[in-house]
């Protein structure tokens, strides 16, 4: 058994014979072993390499072990503490357990204990490193660092982000199609303390009611025609841990009224049953509509957006942050680039100020896809303006698009991109980056028919 890629044991004793033998015992059961006889060398060597358990002395020459125990945890949370002690000074090993001790051994009567013991603090060491890695690769992958932007709009929504995550506050992101509203949502639940909990995502307009309600919530076998099995919602996969619920400002009036039910309670009734699930999930929702019209208007219940809106996060448009584009560029040049395995290597000044000119109406969606488009198109290692579309420029400010009003431009965005999907609306819905239900909603709107 080699345990040398995993974590190391370290010995604190002042006696040599006592360090010696104790090492020797463990590096024939196959641990790796350092040693130390004062305090201050076995702080130095738990600041050098991951250590999983120490055996302490409690009666050091420059420091009470009992005191140390906890010193250790305040620096490494992980590693576990076998206090050794002398016959006679049991309480002295009790009152370390209460520093955060894993257990104590006295020595000379506990020898056929020690391995027995060092393998289980190892093993529960062992867990706790692999957690505090998991949460670091999920801090990495979705943390704050993956926002990027230096404007003060996009580090004023960040620094309240940051400071709702640890909370288990229900949180409302609100702002324009495209803005990054689910990244927001990662790096929150990623520094949360649910971080090793499950993160559950779902889009509210992507379905229609019953199939939303059945998702969401579950059913019982027999609740309708095909139910021929019990279903878990997409509230119990999220029990402990997150759901992002995506345009929330499409969910219809019966499923609000659940929602408000989970939000004040933490419990639901599925589809077929008759005994309420409990769950304890933090909810973060997003919307691009103004949910506080639309609740004074009855398209959307006052008391759950007061719920849904208890800590508010208002996110930017591209267009509001414009000297964050050439930021977004390069790093979604970089990002293409690596997928295509292209080396992109500069931007033309021509190329990034037609991107600082453009009115992005989809924002960084439609920034992220102009660059994908531009990188696979791009033969050499430079982004030149020739790479954007030919009708690029015209969605610039006083260009011809300028002579209609916003809901024209919409209008007229609509049908062309139906057009371009030959009337398909799934498609057309995936291209704008909204939900279908918003689709029909707004071809409603201006009397659209493909």
């Amino acid at each position: 058994m080699n345990k040398l890629m995993e974590g190391t044991l370290l010995i604190i004793d002042d006696e040599k014979d006592i360090r010696n033998l104790l090492a020797k015992m463990l590096e024939y059961e196959g641990y790796t072993v350092r040693s130390a006889e004062t305090a201050k060398a076995g702080m130095r060597i738990l600041g050098e390499t991951p250590i999983y358990v120490v055996l302490c002395d409690v009666k050091l020459p420059d420091a009470k072990g009992v005191e140390l125990a906890g010193e250790i945890k305040s620096v490494s949370p992980e590693t576990e503490i076998i206090c050794l002690t002398a016959y006679g000074n049991i309480p002295d090993g009790i009152q370390a357990m209460k520093n955060g001790a894993f257990d104590y051994l006295v020595k000379g009567d506990d020898n056929d204990k020690i391995i027995p013991l060092v393998s289980r603090a190892y093993e529960k060491a062992g867990l706790q490193f692999r957690i505090r890695e998991l949460e670091n690769k999920m801090v990495r992958k979705f943390g704050f660092e993956q926002i990027i932007g230096d404007s003060p709009f996009i580090k004023q929504a960040i620094s309240l982000a940051q400071k709702v995550a640890p909370s288990d506050a229900t949180v409302l992101l609100t702002g324009s199609t495209g803005t990054g509203k689910e990244v927001f949502a990662h790096a929150i639940h990623a520094a949360s303390t649910r971080v090793n909990r499950n993160f559950v995502a779902v889009n509210c307009s992507a379905f229609g009611k019953d199939l939303l309600e059945s998702e969401l919530f579950g059913y019982k076998t027999g609740a309708f025609t095909g139910a021929t099995k019990d279903k878990k919602g997409l509230f119990e996969e999220a029990n402990q841990g997150t759901i992002f619920l995506d345009e929330i400002g499409e969910l219809d009036q019966d499923l609000q009224a659940k929602l408000l039910r989970v939000l004040e309670s933490g419990t639901f009734l599925k589809l077929g049953d008759t005994k309420e699930t409990q769950v304890n999930v933090r909810i973060i929702a997003a919307t691009n509509r103004d949910l506080e019209e639309e609740s004074s208007t009855g398209r959307f219940r006052e008391d759950l957006f007061y719920r849904l809106s208890v800590f508010q996060i208002k996110l930017p448009s591209l267009n509001d942050r414009r000297e964050d584009i050439p930021l977004l560029t390069e790093h979604f040049a970089a990002q293409f680039g690596l997928k295509t395995g292209k080396k992109i290597q500069g931007i033309s000044k021509e190329y990034s100020d037609a991107l600082k000119k453009h009115s992005w109406r989809g924002n960084i969606r439609e920034l992220r896809n102009i660059v994908e488009r531009s990188v696979i198109l791009c033969d050499g290692d430079t982004l030149t303006k020739d790479l954007l579309p030919l009708d690029f420029d015209k969605s610039k400010s006083g260009s011809v698009s300028g002579i209609f009003d916003l809901k024209e431009v919409e209008k007229q965005h609509l049908k062309m991109v139906l057009g371009h999907t030959g009337g398909n609306k799934t498609k057309a819905a995936n291209l704008l980056g909204i939900g279908l239900s918003t689709l029909y909603r707004k071809m409603e709107e201006f009397n659209i028919t493909a």
